[in-house]
């Protein structure tokens, strides 16, 4: 049997390093990603890590066809974002442990790009005739980690609420729809949306229109290369036309809260 659950994750800072930039500052990507998002699975369950040079680790093998879906988190008015986008700040500091620079006095000055209070919600499809994924159930459901999960950094922990399950059917639309998450964009958004936007229960006329957009990682390139698999992302509050084409390889869900999400 099949479920879909969601959970909030929040942390007081997030780093989630882009592998492309190094000197003379690190960049943070904006939004979590399903690789990230992963291996925070991993650590609430106890799968193990990056263990050896050239191998993938046990929490992605075991992991990596979970779908999921992300977005950025407005809970109960409170918004954590604007238009998707987290405060960031620099932060500097000195790594003086003699083992991360070869520079004489092994002193290594680091400037770092930083989210401040990110918050996300996360759902997850889980086959609950499988143990692990049973496991993962669980341990969200009942709020338990095996390892301290935490955003980027081992500095950075984080924690969940709010875990909520929904009944579900795969979406086909029929007029126009909004995507309450992420999504994979494959065609251009601009003249595929529709002219107004509304909510029942919102002021549709004093609330803006905005897209984001960020080039994300959705998985890892394994042997030989290792390095990430990228896509382009976008997360609105337009609707889209009936037949905005989305990619074939992904699902969109209407959840019983009449979400609809695009899992990946």
């Amino acid at each position: 049997m099949k479920t879909v659950i969601s959970i909030n994750l929040k942390s007081d800072f997030g780093f989630l390093k882009k592998p492309d930039t190094n000197d003379p500052i690190y960049i943070t990507f904006n939004m979590l990603h399903k690789p990230a998002f992963l291996g925070i699975l991993g650590a609430i369950i106890g799968e193990k890590g990056f263990q050896k040079h050239g191998e993938m680790p046990e929490y992605y093998k075991n992991l990596k066809s979970i779908p999921v879906s992300i977005a950025p988190l407005d809970e109960d008015g409170k918004i954590y974002h604007e238009n998707g986008n987290f405060v960031k700040t620099i932060i500097k500091y000195n790594n003086t442990t003699g083992l991360a620079s070869e520079e004489e006095g092994g002193n290594l000055m680091v400037t770092e790009q930083v989210l401040v209070a990110p918050a996300f919600k996360c759902w997850v499809e889980l086959d609950l005739e499988k143990e692990l994924e049973i496991k993962l159930y669980n341990y969200l459901k009942n709020y338990k980690a095996e390892y301290l999960p935490y955003l980027g950094k081992n500095e950075f922990s984080l924690w969940w609420d709010n875990f909520t399950e929904y009944g579900y059917e795969i979406y086909s639309p029929k007029g126009s729809f909004h995507i309450d998450s992420l999504f994979i964009k494959e065609e251009p958004i601009k003249d595929e949306k529709v002219k107004t936007f509304f909510k029942p229960g919102v002021l549709s006329l004093t609330k803006s229109n905005f897209m984001y957009f960020e080039r994300l990682p959705l998985e890892y390139m394994e042997a030989p290369l290792f390095q990430y698999k990228y896509m382009d992302f976008a997360f609105t509050n337009w609707e889209l036309k009936q037949d905005y084409a989305l990619p074939e390889s992904v699902s969109l869900y209407k959840l019983s809260s009449n979400e609809i999400i695009q899992m990946f």
